[in-house]
């Protein structure tokens, strides 16, 4: 049972990342996901439930990503440069390989600015982001961590958002992620 729903929620991810909110229907997502009519709703029964289930699933894996981007951080020796490498390298394959999980990540964010709840969950999610985020700035020699690391996620969000929605074939993030860093580490 987890497993098909994983699979409609892989599903609906496709479907906000490629065609976005206004296409996210039950029968689209059964569509995508090569279900039987009606198997979306068996699982969510309404869009509202749906859309929570899509950012829970997102949730799970941005934690998966984190949990591996921690784990390469803590096989070197921490610098500023070789975290603002590992940011860039993150932020690349964000862009790239999980740009469909990206872009239904902003389509989320989209849909939070009319539904309360779905602010709610998102805020306690960043919290929990910024719990695993702050300590690397503050091995760096940061004395604010907290306020310095939603510093990078607003310069990442807004770098991906432009990536993903107007795709630049000479992406480099790394000019703004060393000079935010830069700027930022000058104060510490």
């Amino acid at each position: 049972m987890t497993a098909r729903r994983d699979q409609v929620l892989n599903a609906a991810i496709r479907v906000l990342g490629t065609k976005g909110t206004r296409q996210l229907t039950h029968r689209a997502v059964d569509a995508e996901a090569q279900l039987p009519q009606g198997s979306t709703s068996n699982y969510f029964r309404n869009r509202d439930a749906l859309v929570a289930g899509v950012l829970d699933r997102l949730v799970a894996q941005d934690e998966q990503a984190w949990g591996l981007f921690s784990a390469d951080l803590a096989t070197i020796t921490l610098t500023l440069d070789g975290f603002a490498d590992a940011v860039v390298q993150f932020v690349e394959e964000l862009a790239t390989t999980a740009r469909t999980a990206t872009l239904a990540r902003h389509a989320i964010f989209l849909e939070a600015a009319h539904h309360k709840h779905l602010r709610d969950q998102i805020e306690i999610r960043q919290r929990r982001l910024a719990a695993w985020g702050a300590p690397w700035l503050e091995r760096l020699g940061s004395p604010h961590p907290e306020r310095d690391f939603a510093a990078l996620r607003s310069l990442l969000d807004g770098l991906l958002l432009h990536q993903c929605s107007l795709p630049d074939p000479d992406f480099d993030p790394s000019g703004p992620v060393k000079a935010l860093l830069d700027g930022l580490s000058r104060r510490w």
